[in-house]
């Protein structure tokens, strides 16, 4: 293990993210907000941290190996969690204790959406402007983003991308040169920002929220301007762009690259994973339609109008919200939670276990009931009309089993902390699917339950945005072991 090369390149992206107080300061400074110097202080802090990481390793150079990029993954995760809380902490609007700037801090970069904070319309333009960008620089990797300057940095950058890349195959790159793939993946997802920003202003909002808005949604981040979220705006249009825009970045981004470079949007309908992710959205929305009309909850149209917003929301895992869904009649709320369990298609920014290992494990249990007729029989696993390897197949029941067992193991410590079991497994489903609202006492924020379980859930949102097995992998001997 390159020890010296990882802690130079820690530090280098560290300096890097530092630009990134850039535009709140800028932000600061049109509006006269107050929070300036938090701004200010906040990134010579990181230009100093990152200088201090990088110095003494400067001229130390050479490729990551597949241990490096795992360790470097992690450690750039929780260093950024870290260090992108001191604008939080320096700021006296809002006011927050260590742990709670730590927790929106995570919460943002992981795009997790959960909040501790409350009356968010108050707040400082730069505070909430840095909320939006962090979800922003997060929903597409800044990892990804990193890959693309590796070799300006003299690193291979291939071991950080199958690090952070979300799915069960890590090895697709859309290019030839991963640097490249980083590259595009990035021009999609700012031209999608863009457009999401254009539609919302066009629609009635001002270009702040417009701005900030796209931010959040593209992300699949769930961070608004305001308090009562997308629900501020009253608007049906407002909403349809937010729900296209929500189900388009939950969809594999290798899926959109091909679409611009073919000019085509067919593939969408003939992908396996993408066909099951909007079954899955459909069926979800006409169910909690149809429980809303006959529990007469709302009018017709409005039932209509709600379920799709809050299933594609929560579904998509973004957590943005026009109504408490937390209120709904009968098994509505646990539905819609359940639904982020399965989150984005692979290699999109949404959270949860991914579309495609759901339709794998759905595949792989027919197989079994198959096998039980026919015990000799020879039957491969295929999606899309081909095979699937048994590799993937088994490390896709691996991470099933170890996502259940975390979250099991989650919901139980934070139901020791005195917790209520409904918050606590809304809570772990709400952190470790990157989803934001959940059930009971953290429905609308989690300024309320302790600090010990803010500890965990923080924990949660690392586990979920590097999809477990990148984090618990540097717990085992095997990792350590020269």
């Amino acid at each position: 293990m390159h020890i010296q090369v990882i802690l130079r390149v820690i530090g280098l992206l560290i300096m890097i993210f530092s630009v990134a107080l850039l535009p709140p300061i800028v932000v600061s400074l049109i509006y006269n907000d107050g929070a300036l110097m938090a701004f200010v202080y906040a990134l010579i802090i990181n230009l100093v941290g990152g200088l201090v990481v990088w110095f003494p390793f400067r001229n130390h150079r050479g490729d990551l190996k597949i241990r490096d990029g795992f360790l470097v993954t992690v450690l750039f995760w929780t260093t950024l969690g870290l260090f992108g809380s001191v604008p939080f902490l320096l700021t006296t609007s809002p006011d927050l204790s260590y742990t709670d700037a730590l927790f929106e801090s995570m919460s943002g970069l992981t795009t997790t959406g959960a909040t501790i904070l409350t009356a968010i319309d108050d707040l400082p333009q730069s505070i909430l402007f840095y909320r939006q960008w962090l979800q922003w620089l997060g929903g597409m990797g800044i990892i990804v983003l990193a890959v693309a300057i590796m070799p300006m940095l003299g690193v291979g950058g291939m071991q950080l991308y199958r690090a952070e890349t979300p799915g069960p195959v890590k090895d697709s790159k859309l290019t030839p040169r991963i640097a490249e793939t980083a590259k595009a993946l990035w021009y999609i997802y700012a031209t999608l920002t863009l457009l999401c920003a254009i539609g919302y202003w066009a629609a009635g909002m001002t270009l702040f929220d417009a701005i900030c808005h796209s931010f959040s949604t593209v992300a699949i981040g769930g961070f608004s301007t305001h308090d009562a979220s997308i629900g501020y705006f009253n608007s049906v249009t407002i909403e349809i762009i937010c729900t296209v825009f929500m189900v388009i970045s939950a969809i594999n981004f290798g899926m959109h690259f091909y679409a611009w470079r073919t000019r085509s949007v067919w593939h969408y309908f003939k992908d396996p994973e993408a066909r099951f992710f909007f079954f899955l959205l459909l069926s979800t929305i006409v169910l909690a339609t149809l429980v809303l009309i006959l529990t007469s909850t709302y009018e017709w149209s409005d039932s209509l109008r709600y379920a799709v917003f809050e299933t594609v929301s929560i579904a998509t895992t973004s957590g943005f919200s026009t109504s408490d869904f937390s209120v709904w009649p009968h098994f509505l709320p646990f539905l819609l939670i359940v639904t982020s369990f399965a989150g984005g298609c692979a290699s999109s920014t949404g959270g949860g276990m991914k579309v495609i290992r759901i339709l794998l494990i759905l595949k792989q249990g027919f197989r079994e009931i198959q096998r039980l007729v026919h015990p000799n029989a020879v039957i491969p696993v295929k999606v899309g009309g081909k095979a699937i390897q048994e590799r993937v197949v088994s490390a896709v029941w691996g991470f099933f089993s170890a996502y259940l067992l975390v979250y099991v193991m989650l919901m139980i410590g934070l139901m020791a902390t005195g917790i209520d079991q409904v918050t606590a497994w809304s809570a772990v489903a709400a952190t470790l699917n990157n989803l934001g609202p959940g059930l009971g006492e953290v429905s609308a924020n989690f300024a309320s339950i302790n600090d010990p379980a803010k500890w965990m859930l923080c924990f949660s949102m690392l586990l979920g945005r590097l999809e477990v097995f990148t984090l618990l992998v540097l717990f085992t001997p095997m990792f350590w072991q020269k």
